[in-house]
């Protein structure tokens, strides 16, 4: 989720509002969320997407996932556990559908509501250890940045950068596509993102919508994996060089510390947490597996709105925006322990109710990548 600011205010646009659609994490984008209904297990039982259980939930949920997504006030799908520790269908709906609407049952498979609004890049909240501020490089991750291109149509936006990742002996910091290169056309500033573009810390938003001061950070590596909402890319992210002396090289995160290299697959009732700009660090489970959502766009900061939609994505609850919120666009997700975490995913979107993370290894096949880690 992105957060934005109108220029000429310098004021935060409280993005809160739940919908038909998801949004992305880091500019004004919005997304669907995750289970918070007494339906969705909270119990001991886990599910991977590597259990024979799983598969069999997916492919029935592959068949029905269309014709759910025809119902007007649906917006997305996913496997989850139910209250008895079974795999079942999960639906993410723009409000409550009512009695009937949606059956209670497909192949044998509970069905369960969770209805998610709208889900919009969030704004911050503040915390302990400021994720705002502007640090003495080099730099820990799990902070405030973003595009030097990111400011348009009376707007600066801002998300977070995320993590540490290498190829060829070169290290880069991965964010989200929309955070790094989310100014796709030529309209409000004049600007299209390109290849070598700064990444400052922090980002436009807490810098009074400008670059004075800032640590230039890195350089834009790769370009958008949105748009146009055609493309084939099924992930929302983006590297950035960094630049020498700039960013630890050891790759660690504000409130979480350095890595392991290795990363983990994600699976249903997995404890998770994450460092981002708005919300600091924080933690939830994953609720959802396999989730096909609508994600919207806009092609700049302040500019038009576009959808994506996405599958495999992954499912995190959250209440009330405590996990995610605007301007953590861009923040590694990784499993709960102590020392050393394996990721698990990029988180890009969500709602007052969950949010939306690429399976980290989405993200690193289609980059190149490694993690920086231990």
């Amino acid at each position: 989720m992105l957060t934005r600011v109108r220029s000429s205010l310098f004021t935060l646009l409280a993005l809160l509002a739940l919908g038909a659609m998801v949004w992305g994490c880091s500019k004004k984008t919005s997304l669907v969320t995750a289970p918070t209904g007494s339906d969705i297990t909270t119990a001991v039982a886990s599910l991977r997407l590597s259990d024979p259980a799983a598969q069999a939930a997916i492919r029935v949920q592959d068949r029905h996932t269309g014709d759910l997504l025809r119902m007007s006030g649906v917006v997305g799908t996913a496997i989850t556990l139910d209250a008895a520790g079974k795999p079942a269908l999960l639906v993410l709906t723009e409000s409550a559908m009512g009695a009937g609407r949606l059956p209670s049952l497909l192949e044998g498979y509970n069905v369960i509501e969770l209805v998610t609004g709208k889900i919009h890049a969030f704004k911050s909240t503040g915390g302990g250890v400021s994720h705002t501020a502007k640090q003495t490089a080099p730099i820990q991750l799990g902070t405030s940045g973003g595009s030097v291109t990111d400011l348009a149509n009376g707007f600066c936006c801002s998300g977070t950068l995320g993590a540490l990742v290498q190829k060829g002996g070169v290290q880069y910091i991965l964010s989200n596509s929309h955070v790094f290169a989310g100014d796709v056309v030529s309209g409000g500033n004049g600007k299209v993102a390109a290849i070598g573009d700064d990444v400052t810390q922090p980002g436009y938003v807490d810098n009074n919508c400008s670059t004075t001061g800032t640590n230039i950070v890195a350089d834009v590596s790769s370009l958008s994996t949105l748009y146009p909402p055609t493309s084939t890319p099924n992930v929302d992210c983006a590297i950035a060089q960094v630049r020498s002396g700039m960013v630890r090289t050891d790759g660690a995160i504000l409130e979480i510390g350095t890595l392991s290299a290795s990363t983990v697959g994600a699976f249903v009732g997995q404890a998770v947490k994450k460092s981002g700009r708005t919300t600091g660090l924080t933690r939830g489970s994953i609720s959802g597996l396999n989730a096909s959502v609508n994600v919207g766009y806009e092609d700049e900061c302040g500019g038009t709105s576009f959808t994506k939609s996405f599958t495999g994505q992954l499912v995190v609850s959250q209440r009330n925006s405590g996990f995610l919120n605007s301007g953590d666009s861009g923040s590694l997700m990784v499993e709960d322990v102590a020392t050393n975490p394996r990721a698990v995913g990029l988180l890009f979107a969500g709602s007052r109710t969950s949010a939306i993370a690429n399976p980290i290894g989405d993200d690193l096949a289609q980059l190149g990548v490694t993690m920086v880690g231990q």
